[in-house]
């Protein structure tokens, strides 16, 4: 017996999670006089009149050095995605902001002239229905992809804020680009909290937490977490790398006594996913899962 059961909670569409405490405060408080990584608003200008981009001082547009390390150790497989999202903590990003038409008015000769247009966030729908921001490294990269976008110089730390303010559960790092490296749901609100982030694959309070809900299943004799199938991205020109990709995020590997059938086996999982999913801890750190299972003997 092998066989795998996906279990994305997006595919699924469940009920909206709530937000943990620590970020609902943090975006009550997004609008106070500093960014989220604690630097003060006051003096910046979107206007960029004086030749810097925002006011980013003597920011040229270029990609952050450290994250551009940490991807290109990804590349080269020295590296992992754990440390590319610690690389974003104290990263400069850009996110696109377009004009929006807010208003129309009649014009000279019965012609509709732009009376209004607010400036407004670009999301994407990402491939499982879900809402995703886009960000980008530099401003080369953005104007690649959207060139009538507008660059808005942020702390990484900043767009996590303000993905979770929209309602986005991932921010898209240079999407288009050779390498685009997609930020979960999870790593987000880390992020945002501007804590570290522990891969759900790695994490050992979370596989405790998830290995004493099987007491109630006898028949699961073993559990073990491992990187799930959609970790792994491909780059523009076809290599794969590690880390970066959308989800399913979690493999868990189930090694479950011989004999049973399948009815059996079905409401074995399906029971195992509703004690996860009373499980805060899982709720937090886990974005979205397959479920492997083989014989205990294997």
């Amino acid at each position: 017996m092998d066989s795998t059961h996906n279990a994305d909670p997006a595919a699924e569409s469940p009920p909206p999670r709530h937000l943990p405490g620590h970020i609902a405060a943090a975006l009550a408080g997004a609008g106070g006089r500093t960014d989220s990584a604690g630097q003060p608003w006051e003096g910046r200008s979107l206007a960029g009149d004086d030749g810097r981009i925002h006011n980013f001082e003597d920011d040229d547009g270029t990609a952050d050095a450290g994250y551009l390390a940490a991807v290109a150790a990804l590349v080269d497989g020295n590296g992992d995605e754990a440390a590319v999202v610690a690389s974003l903590a104290t990263a400069r990003v850009f996110i696109p902001i377009i004009a929006q038409l807010g208003e129309e008015a009649a014009g000279v000769d019965g012609l509709t002239s732009d009376k209004q247009a607010d400036m407004a966030l670009v999301t994407l729908k990402a491939a499982d229905g879900r809402t995703a921001m886009p960000a980008f490294s530099s401003a080369n990269a953005l104007a690649a992809w959207h060139p009538e976008a507008r660059p808005v110089a942020v702390y990484a730390a900043r767009a996590a804020l303000s993905a979770v303010a929209e309602g986005a559960e991932l921010l898209v790092l240079d999407p288009g680009s050779e390498v685009t490296f997609v930020v979960r749901r999870p790593a987000v609100w880390a992020l945002a909290q501007q804590r570290e982030w522990i891969p759900s694959y790695t994490d050992a309070a979370l596989a405790a937490e998830m290995a004493e809900a099987t007491a109630a299943f006898p028949a699961v004799r073993k559990l073990a977490l491992l990187p799930g199938s959609g970790v792994a991205v491909l780059t523009g020109t076809g290599a794969r790398l590690s880390g970066g990709g959308a989800g399913p995020e979690l493999q868990v590997l189930l090694h479950l006594e011989d004999g049973l059938d399948a009815p059996a086996v079905q409401d074995l999982v399906s029971g195992l996913q509703q004690a996860w999913s009373r499980n805060v801890l899982f709720g937090e750190r886990v974005d979205s899962i397959e479920i492997k299972l083989r014989r205990a003997a294997q």
